[in-house]
């Protein structure tokens, strides 16, 4: 085993700067920062390149198995890897490892979301407001290298973990599949409404929609501990996200009480992306915690239901594949970046059964929910096992 630093055994290959105007549909597609999620890649088929480019320029181009990494941003650091068929081009500020034969893919994967990893972009990212790393500086991280034969060892008891959690998350989303299909059931598609329920509008069952505020100072108000500020990153479906969570004062918190959340809020991301599977846009997840005790950023809005309705019934409506479909042909903006308005959010179209079915779908919930919960102690469980390797062979 010897220190080594990455770019002795690895290319760091940067991404080509296309124009927005020039992107095109149903071509090849071109990966770019936001398509890297869970480290995975997906694919926008709405922002796309010519055959002819990547003809011309083959060392843009992304096969399957590539790892890529986003070197600027928010995600500045995250790894996704490539396992489309397709063939895809490499936008800027996304980096594509290009390895020697003295390093196994698979181990390179798991080496680039070690904690050594991520305290190498950490120290060593620079900007502010917008962190960002070069080729040459990731080339630069140094790590002890194994021989082949203990790397491929080494993945492949890491990719027996990774199986088992992938297993685990794969239970996780069968039951959340099968709370759809019992949705669907009992009250069929919540836009086109065939059991003719009553429609509502969202702020006909609410008291409070309004989106919060940036605090004066921006980020450089944000302390280690206090309220939590959530901000779009943290709001996914049906989950908050704390991972990034910063936090605010009390007296940042007063200045900014019309946006105190109370337990029970729904909070809708206002802008981001549309064409991917995890779309930033409308995203919808319920506060659970207690009053007062968090706030939110200028990109959330909180929704408050008038006392009596139903929280449960209401976000299963928000979150569904047909709702997604009906905030991309009402939101605004452009090819990159859209936007829900008030309006919009309030305009919101809600099927209203009577209460005691609303009720009745929410229990089932509730037990496929203990289900869920269970599997994702075993989860956890696996997952901290995943962490003490990495340590382990990483540091």
């Amino acid at each position: 085993m010897e220190k080594v630093k990455l770019g002795d055994v690895c290319k760091v290959q940067g991404g080509y700067a296309f124009k927005s105007k020039e992107f095109q549909k149903d071509s090849i597609p071109i990966i770019r920062i936001g398509n890297i999620q869970d480290n995975e890649v997906e694919i926008d088929y709405n922002v796309c390149f010519t055959k002819e480019f990547l003809n011309k320029h083959p060392e843009f181009e992304i096969k399957y198995g590539d790892i890529l990494i986003a070197m600027s941003g928010a995600t500045v650091g995250k790894i996704g890897k490539y396992q489309n068929d397709t063939k895809a081009l490499l936008n800027q500020r996304v980096g594509n490892f290009i390895v020697t034969e003295k390093l196994e893919k698979r181990y390179l994967y798991f080496l680039l979301q070690s904690p050594l990893f991520e305290k190498f972009i950490l120290n060593n990212a620079f900007g502010c407001a917008q962190p960002n790393i070069s080729s040459k500086q990731i080339e630069e991280f140094e790590f002890y290298n194994y021989d082949n034969v203990e790397q491929i060892e080494i993945a492949n008891q890491l990719d027996k973990v990774q199986e088992i959690i992938d297993f685990r998350k794969k239970q996780i989303q069968e039951l959340d599949e099968l709370i759809k299909s019992q949705f669907v059931e009992m009250f069929g598609d919540p836009i086109l409404n065939p059991m003719n329920w009553e429609v509502k509008k969202l702020r006909d069952i609410s008291n409070k929609i309004m989106s919060g505020n940036t605090p004066k100072g921006g980020d450089r108000v944000y302390v280690p501990s206090g309220i939590e500020f959530y901000r779009s990153q943290n709001v996914w479906k049906n989950r908050i996200e704390k991972e990034d969570i910063a936090y605010i004062d009390e007296e940042t918190h007063k200045n900014m009480i019309k946006s105190s959340l109370k337990h029970n809020d729904l909070l809708i991301t206002k802008t981001g992306r549309i064409n991917t599977e995890n779309s930033s846009l409308g995203r919808t997840a319920i506060y659970t915690g207690k009053d007062d005790k968090a706030n939110i950023n200028g990109h959330v809005y909180l929704v408050r239901l008038n006392e009596g309705e139903n929280h449960e019934f209401v976000l299963r409506i928000l979150i569904s594949d047909r709702y997604r479909e009906y905030i991309r042909s009402v939101c605004v903006g452009g090819i990159d970046k859209r936007q829900l308005n008030k309006e919009h959010i309030e305009d919101f179209p809600i099927i209203y059964p009577p209460k005691e079915l609303q009720k009745e779908f929410t229990d089932k919930v509730r037990q496929i929910d203990q289900q869920r919960f269970e599997i994702e102690k075993s989860l956890e469980e696996i997952q901290k096992l995943q962490e003490s390797l990495m340590n382990k062979y990483f540091g």
